[in-house]
């Protein structure tokens, strides 16, 4: 369980450092400014998962929201850049981020396999959202 809290902790940072940057400038983006909106929503909700519904998902929603997000920055640091947005690895902010975002995917990826191990194999094959 330890490892799903040091994942939620990582996931609020992000979210965070992308709702502190969306209102220093980015909601005034048509694009990337809905997109930190996202990022905060869903951050905030998969930290809430990872501490109250034990399932497997839930590292796995760490761990994409972790790869997508510091995915999706690296993109936008190439010449081509992310939607016209063009970023730098420089500033706290950015560094805060992204080592926070690695540490939700190598957590997501630990608990991930933690719920695996610990799952028996037939509950693994019938398993479903829906029941």
């Amino acid at each position: 369980m330890t490892v799903r809290y040091v994942a939620a902790i990582a996931v609020l940072v992000s979210a965070y450092v992308h709702l502190y940057e969306w209102l220093n400038g980015f909601r005034h983006d048509n694009v990337m400014g809905p997109l930190f909106a996202v990022n905060v929503v869903s951050g905030v909700v998969i930290a809430v998962l990872l501490v109250t519904w034990k399932h497997w998902v839930v590292p796995f929603l760490a761990f994409g929201f972790g790869a997508t997000t510091l995915g999706g920055f690296a993109i936008a640091t190439t010449s081509a850049g992310l939607f016209g947005t063009h970023e730098k690895w420089e500033g706290a902010y950015v560094w805060v981020a992204a080592v926070s975002e690695a540490v939700a995917i190598i957590a997501g990826l630990v608990a991930l396999s933690r719920e695996y191990r610990n799952t028996p194999a037939r509950a693994r094959e019938h398993s479903t959202v829906a029941g």
